[in-house]
């Protein structure tokens, strides 16, 4: 992905990985319980591609947290 907010979506990756493991969930997992492809959930992660909110709220539904932890890009 080249855009300038890149360094945003990849923390956006890191933050959806870290309460994903903290769930004791696989990538494959997720993306079942999100219905999206495992490829795709690695691309998230990675930001390796834009997310649509839609996605993101169902990752937040699925991992039980608020998008506001998911966006929270504080060090």
């Amino acid at each position: 992905m080249q855009t300038h907010q890149h360094s945003k979506y990849k923390q956006l990756g890191l933050n959806i990985a870290y309460y994903r493991k903290q769930r004791n969930l696989s990538q494959l997992q997720l993306a079942e319980l999100v219905n999206i492809s495992r490829t795709h959930m690695s691309r998230i992660e990675t930001a390796d591609c834009a997310v649509s909110l839609d996605v993101v709220f169902d990752i937040c539904d699925t991992l039980c947290i608020t998008p506001a932890k998911l966006f929270d890009f504080r060090n």
